[in-house]
């Protein structure tokens, strides 16, 4: 971002004001500059950097969250069949955003796709005769489907070593192991792609982007305009800026600004903030063994942001190894936020919501502690389930992003936690925020179309809809009951994102 951009200074009055630079509201901001280049637009940035908590690269996996590889997202239902629903969903949310960043791509927005997403063999991997059976199973169910055709299945030691020769490397012949392999998986960089988008708005008259401005408050007018109280980090400045419509796109603050709002869908809603920490290697002989994400199950108790996984990432052109992610625990809701996030979130409004579900989640506080006490010699020992010989020396600490689980009000519970994302919108689509974490990033085309349906209903149907389809040339159409749509929509997108599965 250039230094200008610290040197502004709002406007009283815009049509749109999105809060965070992340991601999210780089999307959103997109499609609404598309849809309509004429709108007032600002976005107000805490830091110095777009993307520079959970969107940035090494505050997440880089999963391109396409369900082909997340064993979490097939769970086995009481008949014992697998249920595949999920992963059809999630699936197809990520081909939405495949779309998105081809439309860039062709308009030329993003010169170089390779620069923010790379090919990467997606695969699940398992442990122990039950496991593997389960494994088998899934496959499938999964292949039945063609949202995961050419998915492949071994428990062949010789052919998983070919798939994998870093994890094969020193395992025991007799040992019953399986795994998955999907060739169409992706590694995004979500900071890079993040800031890509934030230049190109940047450049335009009618969006205005403000770095180190803070919004700490929102406010209904009665004239049904949003004000905005927005602080100037650089220069100790406050002022109101005034918006038709204000999207909350903040991660781990969007909690306590959603909060301020006092919209009453925002009530009941509490936040529980969970770190975590990769396992990474530069070593270039360890990266030349292990081209792939590798995922597992999760152990009991542990929540699904917490599913064990080893992974090749590419990074600005350079390539690392990661294993992870270990829990971690702070009260903020920020990497660079405030050890009194977590407590300055707690009302009457959400008291009873947060008592219930940590009433009935004990075994993941139990857990969540057990990960914080874990010297970095315990963590490589979990990392030689996957690489039997791993040396400690080959690997540093890196911490990762924070993250705001969702906690919601439940009548019997009292509260329960939410593992997905969420978008909460108030009655009239004046406001809109988006809670919660996984599939997050990979999911973002989606879920801001989802804020657009529930904000803009009329304008996407009408006067927005044939931009729309130009962008997503899939729009209302479900990919799961179309085969040919399907494999058209992908040779698109594999052409345009120069994708070499």
């Amino acid at each position: 971002m250039p230094d200008s951009l610290t040197k502004k200074t709002p406007k009283p009055k815009y049509d749109v004001i999105l809060i965070g630079g992340g991601i999210m509201s780089a999307t959103l901001a997109t499609l609404l500059h598309e849809f309509e280049p004429g709108l007032k637009i600002a976005i107000f940035e805490r830091l110095g950097r777009f993307a520079q908590e959970s969107s940035a690269a090494w505050n997440n996996a880089g999963t391109g969250h396409s369900a082909f590889c997340e064993l979490n997202y097939t769970p086995i239902k009481e008949d014992g069949s697998i249920d595949i629903s999920k992963a059809e969903e999630i699936a197809e949310q990520f081909e939405i955003s495949k779309q998105f960043w081809a439309y860039l791509v062709k308009k030329e927005y993003i010169q170089s796709p390779k620069q923010f997403i790379t090919s990467c063999p997606h695969m699940s991997l398992v442990f122990g005769p039950s496991d593997v059976e389960f494994l088998k199973k899934r496959h499938e169910a999964m292949t039945q489907s063609h949202l995961f055709q050419g998915m492949e299945f071994t428990a062949d030691h010789d052919q998983l070593r070919e798939w994998i020769p870093l994890v094969m490397q020193k395992r025991n012949s007799h040992e019953i192991l399986a795994a998955t392999k999907m060739d169409m998986g992706t590694d995004v960089n979500f900071g890079t792609l993040t800031r890509k988008l934030g230049r190109f708005l940047a450049d335009d008259s009618n969006v205005d982007v403000f770095l180190y401005h803070e919004a700490k408050e929102l406010e209904l007018r009665d004239d049904g305009k949003w004000a905005v109280e927005v602080r100037d980090r650089l220069h100790q400045h406050s002022q109101e800026v005034v918006a038709d419509f204000v999207f909350i796109g903040a991660g781990g603050y969007a909690l306590p600004l959603l909060e301020s709002s006092d919209i009453p869908e925002s009530e009941g809603y509490g936040g529980f903030p969970v770190s975590g920490e990769w396992l990474v290697s530069h070593n270039p002989e360890l990266i030349e063994k292990h081209h792939a994400k590798v995922y597992t199950l999760a152990s009991v108790d542990a929540p699904p942001m917490s599913v064990p996984h080893l992974d090749l990432r590419v990074i600005d052109g350079k390539k690392a190894l990661l294993f992870g992610p270990f829990a971690g625990f702070s009260t903020k809701f920020l990497k660079e936020g405030s050890y009194l996030d977590l407590p300055e979130s707690i009302n009457f409004k959400n008291i009873r919501s947060l008592f219930g579900a940590w009433w009935h989640n004990l075994p993941l506080t139990q857990y969540l502690v057990r990960q914080v006490a874990m010297t970095k010699a315990q963590r490589v020992q979990h990392l030689r389930e996957f690489i039997k010989d791993a040396n400690e020396k080959d690997w540093e600490l890196k911490v990762a992003g924070q993250r705001v689980q969702i906690i919601k009000k439940d009548e019997e519970l009292g509260g329960k936690l939410e593992f997905g994302t969420e978008v909460v919108v108030n009655q009239n689509g004046t406001i809109a925020s988006l809670l919660g974490a996984s599939p997050g990033a990979s999911t973002a085309a989606h879920a801001m179309i989802q804020v657009l349906e529930k904000c803009f209903p009329e304008k996407l149907q009408n006067e927005w809809r044939e931009k729309l389809l130009e962008i997503i040339p899939t729009y209302g159409q479900k990919l799961t009951d179309n085969p040919e749509l399907t494999a058209q929509v992908r040779r698109y997108t594999k052409e345009k994102l120069e994708l070499d599965y």
